[in-house]
């Protein structure tokens, strides 16, 4: 068998590609959906899920996804290959209407191929937590930067183009039958392994037509896509949290963050609290001792943590529902060697003692502070479900960053 193609036939590596292709698409549709169902369980907030639930979820997930980038890159191949290639001519050309729809089909598959797999990769790079890819690139794409708006744009881009994959496939394995059980022609025949005499396919052109009816129907896609809210950033932004209080403080905060960091399955995930108040009073003493307070009101609700944000806030982890606020009422001291905010911690019905340490830069009556420490998340019940490390780690780590101004 040539490993080129001729005029008549298909050669081994187009063969090869053609093959492989159809093996990974039917193995990953099926696993997508499987994935997607099992995982809008584990991420359901009225559902507390097991572990094994989301060890299975992650792994179906991660083989989808790495099984995407695999297509991505064997079309990106197979486009390249066919471009060097003769393109055998098509057995039924002379019927005008079926060989215009076998071209538009193509032209669907070969497009699908690359978007589909590229789409799902760019939500993913966009996108904190859940479910690695693992290879060859990482978690991270150049150019793509981590946000809610990008992933849900990219995530109904991947959805809207799933299925002119998916019915694309469809119309080619219905065409290819067709031409097989009814026609009995050499078309199904000649991509088959081994040579086959196919016939000299009649004298034809390859009109540029069907590419315009490809890019039409993909627009059509879209347009329904859009039409149906496939590509809404409504819900991108940051969730809602209990409405706080405004509070009296010494110091008015002007800008800050308060993050944190959990290790899922191996991979750091990084969210932030959109809504908390801090009442602060404090004044620098010229040697160590007390400084002042800071009480700390955070809208558990508001926390944004990727594609895990709806399991974090869910009932087995922050249960945001029954304890919708998280609250840290701290004695500020300055140390030998920096600052410290002590005092107990609130999350959920557990309280705990802890030592923030922080850094202060002064200048003038504004106050730039940053601080991190390491959290248990078992001393809080969060995640008592999940008692080992295998699917989240034991450790938080929890980064504040404020700039606040003395009010006068």
């Amino acid at each position: 068998m040539a490993l080129s193609n001729t005029a008549r036939s298909y050669g081994g590596v187009t063969k090869t590609f053609h093959w492989l292709t159809a093996l990974l698409i039917l193995t990953v549709i099926p696993l997508g959906w499987i994935a997607s169902d099992l995982a809008h369980t584990v991420n359901d907030p009225s559902h507390t899920p097991t572990e094994a639930e989301v060890a299975r979820a992650a792994f179906l997930f991660s083989l989808h996804k790495t099984i995407g980038v695999t297509i991505f890159f064997v079309a990106l191949a197979r486009i390249l290959w066919t471009l060097t290639q003769t393109k055998p001519g098509l057995l039924n050309a002379e019927n005008k209407p079926e060989a215009f729809a076998a071209e538009t089909v193509h032209w669907l598959l070969y497009g699908s191929l690359v978007l589909v797999p590229l789409t799902g990769w760019i939500h993913h790079a966009a996108t904190e937590g859940f479910a690695p890819i693992w290879w060859p690139l990482g978690q991270d794409l150049p150019f793509v930067p981590k946000g809610p708006a990008i992933a849900a744009v990219t995530a109904g881009l991947h959805w809207v183009l799933q299925w002119v994959l998916v019915i694309a496939v469809g119309l080619h394995i219905a065409g290819a039958v067709k031409h097989h059980v009814i026609d009995g022609d050499f078309t199904l025949r000649r991509m088959l392994p081994g040579s086959t005499e196919a016939p000299e396919p009649p004298t034809q052109d390859h009109a540029r037509l069907p590419i315009v009816a490809a890019l039409v129907l993909w627009g059509v896609a879209l347009t329904a896509g859009a039409w149906v809210g496939a590509f809404d950033t409504h819900g991108a932004s940051a969730p809602a949290g209990a409405e706080l209080a405004e509070v009296q403080s010494d110091w008015q905060v002007q800008e800050g963050s308060l993050a944190i960091t959990v290790m899922q399955l191996g991979s750091p995930v990084t969210g932030e609290f959109a809504d908390w108040t801090a009442a602060i009073t404090f004044d620098d003493p010229a040697e160590p001792g007390p400084a002042g307070t800071a009480e700390v009101t955070i809208s558990v609700g508001s926390l944004s943590l990727g594609s895990v944000t709806a399991q974090a806030l869910g009932a087995d982890f922050f249960h945001a529902e029954t304890f919708p606020t998280a609250s840290f009422n701290a004695e500020l001291v300055k140390t030998d060697t920096g600052y410290e905010a002590r005092g107990p911690l609130t999350i959920r019905d557990k309280t705990v003692d802890i030592a923030l340490p922080f850094t202060l830069d002064m200048e003038g009556d504004t106050a730039n502070v940053t601080g991190e420490l390491e959290l248990q998340r078992l001393d809080f019940g969060i995640g008592s479900k999940m008692p080992d490390e295998g699917s989240l780690a034991f450790a938080v780590k929890v980064a504040m960053n404020l700039t606040a101004t003395r009010s006068q």
